[in-house]
Order: structure tokens, then C-alpha cells, then sequence
């Protein structure tokens, strides 16, 4: 019989069927500031749990999060509601901090935090999109790159962050976590990342390519366009360091 304190583990570290609690939760939340803190606080507690249980991790449990990142990793790639896209890429993620905490466990709480970050802005982003569209669907309306030109380029850049683009700080983790896993779990996790960003690349064109709507939509203002340029700055400097550190 499993572990009871691994039962709990897999739902704050989501593997499914138990991934289904945090995604039904965030589909609930409408409020952008909740889903910005769940974002960020749910993997910290689930880390918190790890390390206060300090459960022993069967071999059992890596295939299991290898394929409950797989399975988020498939979906993503047919979702269009932007807001599921961000919670199941969320989970995805979570799941490879398993094998983050067997090969490379060192820097668990700043793993989680350089991919939540990301996720946190693209979840203010999604809001901003059913705020002006009333829904944020791929293909429901593109162009946004000439509608709404800064809006889109900070999606842009957010999406690249969240799906760990080469410079932001997801890139990193999941070179430090190859690095010094299994041959098969490495494979497996370049085949998670190229999901990733096939899923980010779909979404990417997606919203901002395609018919241009009729109507007029305000575009965020310049000083919040500067603004999440210095976070994406911030990110690219904290994913540097989070390199020297590993």
C-alpha cells in the first residue's frame, strides 16, 4: 500500500488522478490575484510537505510523474481556453519537480518559483484578455499583434517564459535536472519540453495571428508594458544566477 504521506505529496505535487483537485480549483478561481497565489503557493507547500515528511520515494513514483507531465503536456497542445492552457502547464511542471527532488534537490522552493513566476504573469495576462474580450480562447480572435501590440508582446514573452525558453529561469531547472538524472528519465523530459513548446507556439499563433477583430480594444498602458519588460529582465538575470548556483 502506498505511502500515506506520498498520497498527499501527489496532490500538492500533482500526479494524477490527483493533479484533477488543483486544476478543478483554478478553473473555480476567477479572480486573477487568487490565481496569481495559487500559482505561486501551491508547489512551495507541497515542497514545505516534502521535506517536513521526508517520505522515501519508490521507483514507482518517477514513471508516474514522468506520465502525469506528459499527459498535461498532450492536452496543453490541443487547448484553447488560455486560462485551463496555464493551469494544465502549471501541473505539468509540478510533476517534474519529482524528479527534481531525486536527482537534483538541492534548490526545490527556487525551481518552483522560476517556472510559478512566469505563470503568475501570464495568469494577470489571461484576466486582461476576458477583461477587453470577454473570454481568452485561441483562434475566438486574433491579431492581437495589431489590435493590441504591447498587450500581445508581453504575451508573448510570458509564454516563452513559462514553457522555459533558453535564459529564463525554467530553461535552467530543467538543465540541472537532466544533467544529473536517468538516461530514460532525460529522454523522456526533452520530449516534455519539446511538448512545451509546441503547446506555447500553438498558443502563440493562436491569439496573435489570424483575422483582426472589428471592434477596438484598449492596449495595456506603456508604463505596464515597461513594467513586465524589468519582470522578464528580472527573470533572465535570476535564471543567469540560479545557473552559477547550481
Amino acid at each position: 500500500m502506498p505511502d500515506p504521506a506520498l498520497l498527499l505529496l501527489a496532490f500538492f505535487l500533482p500526479l494524477f488522478p490527483f493533479s484533477i483537485g488543483f486544476n478543478a480549483l483554478y478553473a473555480r478561481l476567477s479572480h486573477p490575484g487568487l490565481r496569481l497565489g495559487l500559482l505561486l503557493l501551491w508547489p512551495v507547500l507541497g515542497i514545505g510537505l516534502y521535506r517536513s515528511l521526508n517520505p522515501d520515494i519508490p521507483a514507482w513514483v518517477m514513471p508516474w510523474a514522468i506520465a502525469t507531465a506528459l499527459l498535461y503536456a498532450f492536452r496543453l497542445v490541443a487547448m484553447r481556453e488560455v486560462g485551463r492552457w496555464t493551469g494544465f502547464l502549471a501541473t505539468s511542471i509540478w510533476a517534474c519537480l519529482w524528479p527534481a527532488a531525486v536527482y537534483a534537490g538541492d534548490h526545490l522552493i527556487l525551481y518552483a518559483l522560476g517556472f510559478g513566476v512566469p505563470l503568475a504573469i501570464l495568469a494577470l495576462l489571461v484576466a486582461g484578455l476576458e477583461q477587453r474580450f470577454g473570454a481568452a480562447y485561441t483562434d475566438l480572435y486574433g491579431g492581437l499583434a495589431l489590435t493590441v501590440p504591447r498587450l500581445s508582446g508581453v504575451l508573448v514573452v510570458a509564454i516563452l517564459a513559462a514553457t522555459a525558453t533558453p535564459l529564463f529561469p525554467g530553461f535552467f531547472v530543467m538543465i540541472d535536472i537532466l544533467v544529473g538524472s536517468d538516461p530514460r528519465v532525460a529522454i523522456a523530459l526533452v520530449a516534455l519540453w519539446g511538448l512545451w513548446s509546441w503547446a506555447g507556439a500553438r498558443l502563440i499563433q493562436g491569439l496573435i495571428v489570424g483575422h483582426v477583430p472589428e471592434r477596438a480594444v484598449e492596449d495595456i498602458s506603456l508604463i505596464d508594458a515597461w513594467l513586465a519588460a524589468f519582470a522578464f529582465l528580472a527573470l533572465v538575470v535570476a535564471g543567469i544566477l540560479l545557473l552559477g548556483s547550481v
